[in-house]
């Protein structure tokens, strides 16, 4: 597990090659059950949908889930949120998911695996955005990463492969921004996307890491009647520059909302610069990879676009 500095800099390639997935069918998942953790083997399998991208997720019985990693590159996740995980749990307000056992690799599945307590909520990108009173989310999204940001670092997990380097500069997806920006000639607007882009990386964290959660999206936030009741999937946690877990501000969160969040957020303007850039990055290397620049999709990362550039 990647847990110092020393890890070289990726390159380009393999920053966007997606990986080979495996095959987990729920028969695996139940053999899997019945030859490392025979006390549950009574209890019913079933898969979730959507199940996730690094992972393929089950749920064993009423009260655990049962997740995979779906590559090998997500592997690196799964012992990093067992040993950290208990440690940050006390020290938020809100749930986060609690490691129950790690599976080992077996003669059909070459990966560690883990079994978590489940949590009750529902994923915050499955209710229509009008059923959702965004202006109070926003401010527990606010509390949640200020608890984060005060929590101790010691020994904890640089940016790395292991998290696709969130917490890094923005500067290391600069190649791909680049190429997307010239793909979208005629698409978007080029010339504000790239001064936002160099505005992002004209400026620095230089203050001590703090935790960042890694992909703080709306499909990682759980919802009960309109209150965040948990944050999940913390497979792209590490140390560093916070700027990444702001990008929800644009790709879930509008207009008030936004601003609530932006105003409880304790980080300063240029932390801000650079989460418009991660979040410009991210929406601009979808929409370059669609083929249909008018399909929903592209319409969606458009406005998205437009969104970033022109607040």
């Amino acid at each position: 597990m990647p847990d110092n500095n020393n890890e070289i800099m990726p390159s380009s390639a393999s920053l966007t090659q997606p990986p080979d997935k495996l095959d987990i069918p729920v028969s695996l998942v139940i053999e899997l059950i019945e030859e490392q953790f025979p006390q549950w083997a009574h209890l019913p399998i079933k898969t979730i949908e959507p199940g996730g991208w690094d992972n393929k997720t089950f749920r064993l019985g009423e009260e655990m889930s049962i997740r995979l990693p779906s590559a090998a590159e997500y592997a690196l996740q799964v012992q990093k949120e067992h040993k950290w995980l208990p440690l940050l749990a006390p020290h938020v307000s809100f749930p986060i998911p609690k490691p129950l056992a790690l599976g080992q690799p077996s003669k059909n599945y070459p990966l560690n695996w883990s079994i978590y307590q489940w949590i009750e909520g529902k994923s915050a990108n499955a209710i229509p955005i009008d059923g959702l009173d965004l202006p109070r989310i926003a401010l527990q999204l606010a509390q949640f990463l200020n608890e984060l940001h005060k929590l101790n670092v010691t020994d904890a997990p640089l940016p790395g492969l292991h998290n696709y380097y969130r917490g890094a500069h923005p500067l290391v997806y600069d190649d791909g921004t680049r190429t997307a920006i010239a793909q979208l000639q005629g698409v978007i607007d080029v010339n504000v996307a790239t001064a936002v882009w160099e505005k992002a990386i004209n400026s620095t964290w230089s203050k001590n890491p703090l935790w960042v959660h890694g992909d703080f999206s709306s499909g990682n936030i759980l919802v009960n009647k309109n209150r965040l009741t948990a944050v999940i999937d913390f497979g792209c946690m590490g140390i560093g520059d916070p700027a990444c877990d702001l990008v929800i501000a644009w790709t879930f969160l509008t207009g008030e909302s936004r601003k609530i969040f932006k105003l409880h957020v304790a980080l300063d303007e240029d932390t801000w610069a650079r989460a418009r850039g991660w979040a410009l990055w991210k929406a601009m290397i979808t929409l370059a990879a669609l083929d249909d620049k008018m399909c929903t999709e592209a319409l969606k990362q458009k406005q998205l676009i437009d969104e970033i550039i022109n607040e």
